[in-house]
């Protein structure tokens, strides 16, 4: 039985894991449930799976959700520190980390130091700190296992493989809402437009990302950790209907890919019984459904953010840790329509080009650069 926190349980992942653990509660039992600021539903989530611990890290909500649980055995805590906290606790053997942004960093390297195993779908803690995270996974012997549907795919594509046999990976992107779209016609995007995205249901920032190709671009330096891969290694092709999760390509020239239908649940409830697969009841891919399948190269000089990414995966050291901060602001600042779709890249390479780059940081040269990058951030435009 796996004992599992979920951290950013009200997230989509989050709201899908409680749906795999309810499918296979023979397998799995909820522990822990965290959330940021929607503690409506962290309570009726709560009331519902009946936890031991429930985070809440708005710490206005706490006296709310003491309330309404006082009846349960439940324990509540409020705060951010709590959120990480809660990853060291005994009764809990398997983190699932799913929280937004930044936020996912220290739980991640709490759960870490504490011998717990940890599942991401959480990829900003690799893109700000992936060198300390890989290093203390490798010291602690725990295998990070990756939920997000391409990484899934690449690990799932590696089982039985050698590493070293690798001589390519492609991260699919389903290209967006705004595929095909040419610079200007990006100048006139909504918030509600660039929150329609036409294969997959996610929470507003990672949608956003996913609009601008950042997402994509954060995901290739992800694979690099993840993967002990270099950049040259790691490439992107825009594959629309979002079949083709991820492809390998070895040394002998053969290839390996994992398909199936845009469904998070599938990537969730493989990280959860990882090395085993279980039965799941969910639908079925069909070709015939899906007579054609087709590829093409994003389009770099449109989407400027792919392209920013790419260059901080390629400098290393400090620079993707800055390229998440700013990103975090600039899509903060476009959700508030307080800026427009254009400069979100605008706004990522100022704050970069603000930064002396440097190569090893510590955890706490990490997050003063963080605290830095955003302060810029927010006072570029």
């Amino acid at each position: 039985m796996k004992k599992i926190a979920i951290l950013g349980s009200t997230g989509s992942i989050g709201r899908q894991t409680i749906d795999v653990v309810e499918n296979n509660s023979d397998k799995f039992e909820i522990v822990v449930l965290t959330a940021n600021t929607n503690y409506r539903l962290l309570i009726e989530q709560a009331k519902k799976v009946k936890p031991k611990f429930v985070v809440i890290a708005e710490k206005e909500h706490y006296p709310t959700v003491k309330e309404a649980l006082f009846e349960f055995d439940i324990k509540v805590l409020a705060g951010i520190n709590e959120v990480a906290n809660v990853a060291t606790i005994t009764e809990v053997n398997f983190v699932i980390v799913a929280l937004v942004g930044y936020s996912g960093l220290l739980p991640t390297m709490k759960a870490l130091e504490n011998n717990k195993q940890v599942a991401l779908a959480n990829k900003e803690a690799l893109v700000v700190a992936g060198e300390l995270i890989t290093d203390l996974a490798y010291k602690k012997n725990i295998s990070l296992l990756p939920i997000d549907s391409e990484h899934s795919a690449i690990f799932q594509c590696l089982v039985g493989e050698n590493l070293k046999e690798i001589e390519k990976i492609y991260l699919t992107a389903s290209g967006g809402p705004f595929r095909g779209c040419t610079t200007e016609q990006l100048g006139t995007v909504t918030k509600k437009q660039a929150l329609k995205h036409p294969n997959w249901s996610m929470g507003a920032k990672i949608t956003i990302d996913s609009a601008t190709m950042m997402n994509k671009g954060l995901e290739m330096i992800e694979a690099k950790w993840l993967f002990d891969l270099q950049p040259k290694q790691i490439d992107v092709i825009v594959h629309p209907q979002s079949i083709i999760h991820s492809i390998v390509q070895f040394i002998d020239g053969s290839m390996k890919a994992q398909m199936g239908l845009p469904d998070m649940k599938l990537p969730i409830q493989y990280a959860m019984s990882y090395p085993d697969r279980i039965y799941s009841p969910f639908l079925r891919f069909s070709f015939l459904d899906y007579p054609e399948l087709s590829f093409e190269y994003p389009d770099y000089e449109v989407f400027k953010n792919l392209k920013l990414a790419i260059y901080a995966l390629e400098k290393g050291g400090n620079i993707p840790c800055v390229l998440n901060a700013a990103n975090e602001i600039a899509v903060k600042q476009f959700l508030q329509e307080k800026i427009s779709f254009l400069q979100i890249p605008e706004i990522i390479e100022k704050t970069i080009e603000k930064f002396d780059f440097k190569e090893h940081l510590s955890l706490e040269n990490y997050i003063e650069t963080d605290t830095e990058a955003r302060r810029i951030a927010e006072n570029i435009l």
